[in-house]
């Protein structure tokens, strides 16, 4: 049995699911295809944190609002935080950013992935757009002027155009032979959820640490402090952490955190994610488009790698509707090449400037250390170069499209 459709979004997470709620009204018979069954159940305020969660800009935000998503999150469960404070664990360098220097209330929302995952797939089910769960990916190959794509039951899709968002492990650019440059980090990030004496105070924390970054995102759940961490350590450092009991790898945790939110409680159980950099080097090609980590994935240093995916899904949306408007041919590639050129300068400077602080930062030389803690105090002290950093992590600068813009 062949299904048709004029764009078949393969990969129903948060960025592909973004991109087909943006493109509803497009007149276009849209089918999203995943593995998952895509439902949602019931959530549960007690339930214990989910360890993945994103760091959402106001970007972001702008974005799910505008597709009638971030009611659905917020009557779940956000953390709000209107401060970050940065600091060198190998000196005394340190900056503090708020919203506050540019009148904001907040600098973003600390997420689970499964709460923004939900929300995003129960307007899915209350729209016009095809769902299809379950479906494995077997085989991908041109037909024609079309796609087809073969599922692991036997069942066949034919479209012009596939929006690849199947994650960091495409199968579809694998699928589709689209190279890319990538490079091991070699450090894995611990994370999981801890319960602290001391409140967060709705800060942000992370503290370079001789292995890597720490950060301590603040988590929200009333009568309790808990925030969630993440913690890149070398492979060898994270196999021993990881070893350790509940109690131990509190203690430890601790220490490298330097006690700057008291007593760790305790720890939910711990997940352990090789880190690895990865950049497609073509986002496009006839009939084919990649977005999210399927086109990037970067270092969690800023916790950018959702909000870099649905600009992604804001921009190749806004490129769609505009082409459709002018009676082009969507699967064109010069059509999507100008969602590629918005992307790719954007995608790389951060990735290239996350990968100079994490080098930076991992320098052990006295002369790079001295540079750092300087560079890290010249910022603190000035207002403007701080405000400058908080208006970009914000969305208020750029090249930004109109589902993010204020």
């Amino acid at each position: 049995m062949e299904t048709r459709a004029d764009l078949l979004i393969v990969g129903a997470g948060m960025v592909g699911s973004a991109l087909a709620l943006a493109l509803q009204n497009s007149g276009l018979n849209i089918l999203v295809v995943d593995g998952g069954p895509l439902t949602v159940k019931p959530f549960d305020d007690n339930a214990a944190f989910e360890p993945r969660v994103s760091a959402l800009s106001a970007a972001s935000q702008r974005i799910l609002e505008r597709l009638n998503v971030w009611e659905g999150i917020v009557s779940r469960r956000v953390s709000p935080y209107a401060d970050m404070h940065v600091w060198d664990g190998s000196g005394t360098g340190n900056v503090h950013f708020s919203a506050s220097s540019v009148h904001a209330d907040v600098l973003g929302h600390i997420v689970e992935n499964r709460v923004v995952q939900d929300a995003l797939i129960e307007r899915l089910h209350d729209s016009d757009i095809g769902l299809l769960a379950n479906a494995r990916l077997e085989q991908m190959r041109r037909s024609g002027d079309d796609w087809l794509l073969t599922l692991a039951d036997g069942r066949t899709l034919r479209a012009p155009l596939v929006i690849a968002a199947d994650g960091a492990n495409s199968t579809v650019r694998r699928m589709t032979g689209t190279a890319t440059r990538e490079w091991d980090y070699m450090h894995h990030a611990i994370v999981t959820s801890v319960r602290t004496a001391d409140s967060h105070r709705k800060t942000a924390w992370q503290r370079f640490t001789d292995d890597g970054p720490l950060a301590f995102l603040p988590l929200e759940r009333e009568g309790e402090h808990w925030c969630s961490i993440v913690w890149s350590v070398t492979p060898d450092e994270s196999e021993r952490l990881m070893k350790l009991d509940d109690e131990a790898f509190c203690r430890e945790l601790e220490q490298a955190f330097e006690g700057c939110l008291g007593h760790l409680i305790s720890a939910d159980p711990r997940l352990c994610v090789p880190l690895r950099q990865r950049h497609a080097k073509r986002y496009v090609a006839e009939g084919l488009a990649l977005i999210g980590d399927a086109a990037h994935t970067i270092h969690p240093l800023a916790g950018q790698g959702v909000n870099l995916g649905f600009l992604d899904a804001a921009v190749l949306a806004e490129v769609l509707h505009a082409a459709a408007g002018r009676g082009e041919r969507l699967a064109d590639e010069r059509v999507l090449s100008r969602y590629e050129r918005r992307r790719m300068p954007h995608n790389l400077a951060l990735m290239a400037a996350m990968e100079g602080f994490e080098r930076l930062f991992q320098a052990d030389a006295l002369p790079v250390r001295w540079l750092r803690n300087t560079g890290l105090k010249l910022v603190d002290q000035s207002a403007e170069a701080k405000a400058m950093f908080v208006r970009q992590a914000l969305g208020l600068s750029g090249d930004l499209p109109a589902l993010a813009r204020i």
